[in-house]
């Protein structure tokens, strides 16, 4: 009745337009996660721009599998460095992953909710110290107690891997917790059912089903172990040798360039980037592992569903 009102008096409802922001705003976001792509981008062209000269001008295979390091003399080798990173990163995955596995279990199959809301947080938090930190208590503790107790020079990959090891357990134990927790729960109530105790339940059904995820949690500390500078060049020692002993010292690829690219010119600032970019490839494998593993565990849980 209104309607035919409005139209027999002639009179027409205001048409109003709606603005929709809609369209705006995915610009937007979009502009922003391109920006951050642009960056890593322009980081890796500028890393790799600087870099291969000198790895093609060396040699690859003199580059890679030569430890003399004699940036005056014109000599690249960063075999040894390479050995010493992957000493150092080898340990501290065993220390990481005993304790950061260890504690995952014990906050999600043993530890009452009380406990976990404490613990958690606590290992969480060891996240937010400084490195720098974690390398002035391996100097001031860890490095006089090998010293004293196992012999050598006390700065050795021993220390490097334990002081590495504690800075990745928070990373290992949250990933590793959210693994074990997505496990379901019909998988444990069903071995408990059939006789299996609380932790044959735990080591042959909770930890199989979640073994991706703790791949993975294992492959991302080894990348933040491979990438840590400042507690490495404290507590390593920082010698250019093979390591043949974990009591040995060493110097990591890392820890070369931080120590000589305050000075470094022409040839050896060029080798200094070509490292860089050794370091670049293999964090870049790791955390392409990291992605595969847990794309699998993804796939595996749908097809589960």
């Amino acid at each position: 009745m209104t309607t035919a009102l409005t139209q027999t008096v002639g009179l027409t409802r205001p048409k109003t337009t709606r603005f929709n922001a809609n369209p705006i705003i995915r610009i937007v976001l979009m502009l922003l996660a391109l920006s951050a792509m642009s960056g890593l981008a322009i980081i890796t062209l500028f890393i790799f721009k600087e870099g291969v000269p000198i790895i093609a001008k060396v040699g690859f295979r003199h580059f890679l599998f030569s430890s003399n390091w004699y940036p005056l003399e014109g000599e690249f080798g960063i075999f040894s460095m390479i050995m010493g990173s992957l000493a150092v990163t080898a340990g501290a995955m065993v220390v990481g992953m005993v304790f950061g596995l260890g504690c995952a279990i014990l906050l999600t199959q043993f530890c009452p909710p009380r406990w976990v809301s404490i613990i958690k947080p606590a290992i969480e938090l060891l996240a937010g110290i400084p490195s720098v930190v974690y390398g002035f208590i391996g100097v001031a503790i860890l490095v006089p107690f090998i010293r004293d107790y196992l012999g050598g020079p006390g700065l050795s990959v021993l220390a490097s891997s334990i002081v590495l090891g504690v800075m990745t357990l928070p990373t290992i134990t949250s990933i590793s917790v959210d693994a074990l927790q997505a496990v379901p729960r019909t998988y444990g109530e069903g071995s408990i059912a059939l006789g299996a105790t609380e932790w044959q339940t735990t080591y042959m059904v909770i930890l199989k089903a979640a073994r991706s995820g703790i791949v993975a949690a294992v492959i991302l500390g080894m990348g933040r172990a491979i990438g840590e500078t400042m507690a490495v060049i404290m507590v390593a020692g920082n010698t250019l040798d093979v390591p043949h002993s974990i009591l040995d010292p060493v110097r990591t690829l890392t820890s070369n360039i931080a120590l000589e690219m305050g000075y470094a010119a022409g040839d050896h600032r060029k080798a200094l980037f070509a490292t860089g970019v050794t370091l670049f490839v293999i964090i870049m494998i790791l955390n392409t592992i990291a992605l595969t593993v847990s794309r699998r565990r993804s796939k595996g849980k749908v097809l589960a569903k």
